[in-house]
């Protein structure tokens, strides 16, 4: 019996686990690790905070998903890695031996060498921590203890969670001016991953909304209430949103896996380890060696089908298949209510109609594992 042990319940690994279910294979035992039971789906979260979907809407149950593929579920975490030994430490202290490992199990807030940002930022990863505090969050804006809100990071996930947390406040509270917000960005633009019509689309948007908007102001440290940025802005908040862009795990490169230079997780075209061929990885928690993209979930979606095809390949012996990504992927940003930019290339298209093209595929997505 061989062992396939998958690490973090992510866009990858549920689609994994589905493939299995389908078409199990003989002579193989799956496990899975994954702290929660239920899984968020990254694109749906901007619109799970402002209020248009569940929680059950916007979550996949990885105890259902693990069932379906007769894969056993341990809702923990791993603390360690020995790639050349093939074990892995839990939380409980037990280890577990694998033939093969896969990690998904996506990326942490860039946070690292500013002082306070751990202590007194609000980090909109871990979902499922930052989703408790939302809740708290909510309920200072009702009570009017929340005036002032600071979001760090002019990427699409700052943008999107500003304009969906300013939405749900609005009708939290009833007014639109209930909480005044302030985005903080180091780059010189926002959206600098995207083109120059997105980027006006939105900067319309933002001053429409009164959001108020620090460009190339690098923030060097947080204090309680306050960033502090390289160019000698002080911006006062009651309350700060970390959205900046992902960070790798220190314990990828203390492991012994060839890493990139920012410390994730160096894998090939089979989305195989370059260092250590019994170790896969995926998602934001890795980069393609060649073909480098952004962490972004679309990747992680697409990145499933072929990692399991080169599991069930890796444990029957059989040559692995390469996976070469997209070199533009289709951005669909959500403006807090029911209004969306698809943004592609150098063209972009906005209006009702984009939410609902990608309600309907976030929904779609979420239907193919839901009934599992």
């Amino acid at each position: 019996m061989k062992r396939i042990l998958l690490v973090g319940g992510g866009h990858s690994h549920v689609e994994v686990l589905r493939q299995f279910g389908r078409a199990p294979a003989g002579g193989v035992e799956l496990v899975l690790v994954s702290p929660n039971r239920w899984t968020p789906y990254s694109g749906m979260l901007p619109g799970l905070v402002a209020g248009h979907y569940t929680f059950e809407q916007t979550h996949i149950d990885l105890e259902r998903v693990a069932r379906f593929a007769r894969a056993r579920f341990l809702p923990t975490i791993v603390t360690g890695l020995d790639p050349a030994g093939s074990t892995a430490a839990l939380a409980d202290g037990a280890r577990l031996e694998f033939d093969f490992v896969s990690l998904d199990v996506g990326s942490t807030p860039a946070t690292a060498g500013i002082p306070g940002a751990r202590e007194h930022a609000l980090g909109v990863k871990p979902v499922d921590a930052f989703l408790r505090a939302w809740d708290a969050f909510l309920e200072r804006a009702r009570t009017g203890e929340l005036k002032r809100a600071v979001v760090v990071g002019g990427g699409a996930a700052g943008i999107e969670m500003t304009l969906a947390m300013q939405h749900r406040v609005a009708g939290a509270t009833g007014r639109a001016d209930a909480v005044e917000w302030r985005l903080v960005t180091d780059v010189d633009v926002l959206l600098p991953a995207h083109n120059d019509r997105t980027r006006r689309i939105f900067r319309r948007i933002l001053a429409a909304r009164e959001v108020e908007v620090h460009l190339s102001s690098r923030v060097v440290r947080v204090e309680r209430g306050t960033v502090f940025a390289a160019n000698g802005y002080r911006v006062a908040g009651d309350a700060i949103v970390w959205a900046t862009g992902a960070a790798a795990s220190p314990r990828f490169a203390a492991s012994g896996l060839a890493t990139d230079d920012r410390g994730f997780v160096a894998v090939d075209e089979t989305l195989r380890s370059v260092s250590h061929p019994g170790v896969f990885a995926t998602g934001d928690c890795a980069t393609m060696v060649g073909h480098p993209r952004a962490k972004s979930g679309v990747y992680a979606v697409r990145q499933g089908p072929p990692l399991g095809r080169n599991l069930r390949a890796a444990v029957e012996g059989r040559p692995l298949e390469r996976y070469l990504p997209q070199a533009e992927a289709l951005a669909l940003i959500s403006t807090g209510d029911r209004y969306a930019v698809a943004s592609r290339g150098r063209w972009a298209l906005a209006g009702g109609w984009v939410w609902r093209w990608k309600d309907r595929i976030d929904r779609r997505f979420m239907r193919r594992y839901a009934g599992l």
